[in-house]
């Protein structure tokens, strides 16, 4: 008679001897291929003065059981290198259709936002070219090309500056309307607001900066639905090219690799279906790994450098002895470490191609949050793992990330939009693309519907009212929102996305937005972590900065950098280091506004802000003592 298998309301531990796929013993697994390479020797274990995360820290995020994932292809410094050298190809097509069709440099990060966007509905099989998506025009490229149109507006500080701004965008509208193929209609009420704004300009010398810039809203209001109903076609030209080069080299790489792994003749390892409930465990890969070829590694001074072909990443020693720890506790098929350089290797090169090489480019989207926030986080809350995150950036050794392929031999559990958490506590920080927030929260509610077990996501998310973005409308609508607390501007911090390449001085940045922290949990998850005001008081006091603001560092500006201050940054558990201003683009979606939101404090708990701010107001922190001796 066949036993009916009743599922466990508690998770299994992956130490148990029913969970050993993933945590097995050495003797247990598979022999690994012979390399034509001498095995290097694991790296001596190094200790940094600083540190910025707890790796020791175990899961309480529940998942079920699932078979490795066959569409993952194993990472080759081969591939990799071909990779970032057609996503460089594809930027500069970018440039120079942005040039020869509108006349404009391409919005700064837009591409970088374009491949977060595309991955969220991307249906293909490469990590990071995009190649089967639904629309083809892909409506953030749209979007921030549209927002440059027909000049980009910057952030305006000054009378003059707004006289002048006024002036360009008057000039090139006009410019615009005469060599483009529009209607006598649409030409003629546009050479009219524009002539008529140029005219007032010349007639009137006294206006204020608020003038300007209420003619220049009046003058975009009039004359920039025309404008882009003339470039819409050029445009979506644009978006429809770069995607069709995306899917093209995606085809093309993809071949490659599957070639190169047939020349290896690797073998899938097989994996029975099963269906329990576990503590969540790194992403696993089908096909086993093949040999990887020799990757150089030398110091210079402060820094790891691994050399490939010619081509150089950099990593900064504390966290190349991060991704060593990682890569101890998570991979399971390289004891010897004889794949790890290798892997460290396509690990840079696949973040330096997603964000750019250029100076900080790409930082604002990888931003993560001060170590006393996460202390916090997790002695009120809870809270054991990170949503978006990646090994560079992560605080916890179980986290959710972009790429699988890769991060899963450095603990990555894989996006998070494919993770399906039954119960635990969760922080979420997503890179600020609207369509990805908007795509997480709809994943939040479905995964809290249906658990009956405690869930709770703590969601860290931008406070753009102006206007306000579809994520931000839609949780703050949720059944599950328990509470919601609204950061002032330049009153809390992020940790640079560069920071396992940057100076420690520049490590925090301070945030030019407001921040939106919201609380999404079901009943059981509340019952156990709910926002209570003594622990939301601790929350906000860990967000405060230990320094005043006029001492500290602000983050860069939406579109042009703002005002910055300089401001000494106390290090993250034992020591205090210096903060330096930096040009970090910061968290921001640059061509959302061309000023930036001023609601700041809405829908905020008033009771709950009240004792934050009693709380804050009467407590020193460690680090203001520490810098008052």
């Amino acid at each position: 008679m066949k036993r009916v298998k009743v599922e466990p309301t508690t998770p299994i531990s992956p130490s148990t001897p029913g969970a050993k796929p993933w945590n097995s013993a050495p003797e247990d697994k598979p022999a690994q291929p012979a390399t034509p390479t001498t095995p290097s020797a694991a790296p001596a274990v190094y200790r940094p003065a600083f540190i910025y995360w707890d790796l020791e820290l175990q899961t309480n995020a529940v998942i079920r059981e699932h078979p490795p994932d066959v569409n993952l292809l194993p990472p080759h410094p081969e591939i990799e290198l071909q990779r970032a050298q057609l996503i460089t190809k594809l930027r500069q097509h970018y440039h120079e259709l942005c040039h020869q069709r509108e006349g404009i440099d391409p919005p700064r990060e837009s591409f970088n936002r374009w491949l977060l966007e595309r991955k969220v509905i991307d249906k293909g099989h490469d990590p990071l070219l995009p190649s089967d998506c639904e629309p083809v025009v892909s409506p953030s490229m749209f979007r921030e090309i549209m927002n440059d149109i027909p000049i980009r507006l910057a952030r305006i500080k000054y009378k003059e500056e707004a006289r002048k701004l006024l002036f360009k965008y008057a000039e090139a509208a006009k410019k615009m309307i005469d060599s483009r193929n529009a209607s006598p209609d649409r030409r003629k009420v546009v050479k009219w607001n524009a002539e008529d704004t140029m005219n007032w300009l010349r007639r009137d010398h006294s206006a204020s900066k608020e003038d300007y810039m209420d003619r220049l809203e009046h003058l975009r209001q009039q004359c920039g639905p025309h404008l882009t109903a003339v470039a819409k076609d050029s445009v979506e030209g644009i978006c429809s090219k770069i995607y069709q080069l995306s899917a093209d080299y995606s085809r093309r790489l993809r071949q490659t690799h599957l070639t190169l792994l047939q020349d290896s003749a690797t073998e899938a390892s097989a994996s029975p279906q099963q269906s329990r409930l576990v503590y969540c465990y790194p992403v696993r890969l089908a096909l086993p790994s093949p040999p990887l070829p020799r990757v150089e590694l030398h110091f210079e001074n402060d820094m790891a450098c691994l050399r490939f072909k010619g081509e150089m990443v950099k990593v900064n020693r504390g966290h190349f002895s991060k991704l060593e720890l990682l890569y101890r506790y998570s991979c399971i098929d390289d004891t010897r470490f004889e794949k790890f350089l290798s892997r460290v290797w396509c690990l840079l090169k696949r973040y330096q191609a997603m964000f750019g090489s250029g100076a900080n480019e790409g930082t604002g989207l990888q931003g993560a949050l001060p170590v006393a926030v996460f202390e916090a986080l997790i002695r009120q809350f809870g809270v054991t793992f990170e949503c978006f995150a990646s090994p560079l950036n992560c605080y916890f050794k179980q986290f959710g990330s972009a790429f699988p392929d890769i991060d899963g031999f450095f603990g990555s559990r894989g996006p998070f939009l494919s993770f399906s958490p039954v119960s635990g506590s969760f922080e979420a920080n997503p890179p600020f693309c609207e369509e990805l927030m908007d795509s997480m929260v709809a994943h939040f509610e479905a995964l809290l519907n249906k658990s009956s077990e405690p869930l709770s996501f703590i969601v860290f998310v931008p406070e753009w009212r102006n206007p306000v973005t579809p994520a931000l409308t839609r949780m703050e609508a949720s059944p599950f929102l328990r509470q919601q607390l609204n950061i002032p501007a330049f009153e809390h911090e992020y940790r640079s996305g560069s920071q396992h390449i940057c100076k420690r001085d520049e490590m925090y940045y301070r945030a030019v937005h407001g921040t939106a922290v919201l609380f999404l949990q079901n009943d059981a998850g509340f019952a156990k972590w709910g926002p209570t005001p003594e622990r939301v008081a601790e929350l906000m006091a860990a967000y405060r900065p230990s320094q005043p603001a006029s001492l500290s560092s602000a983050g860069p500006a939406p579109i042009t950098p703002g005002e910055k201050d300089s401001t000494p940054k106390p290090a993250e558990r034992t020591q205090s280091g210096g903060m330096s201003p930096v040009t970090h683009d910061d968290n921001n979606n640059t061509n959302r506004n061309t000023t930036p939101p001023t609601n700041t404090n809405t829908n905020t708990n008033t009771n709950t802000n009240n004792s934050c701010s009693s709380s804050s107001s009467s407590t020193t922190s460690p680090q203001e003592k520490m810098a008052a001796v």
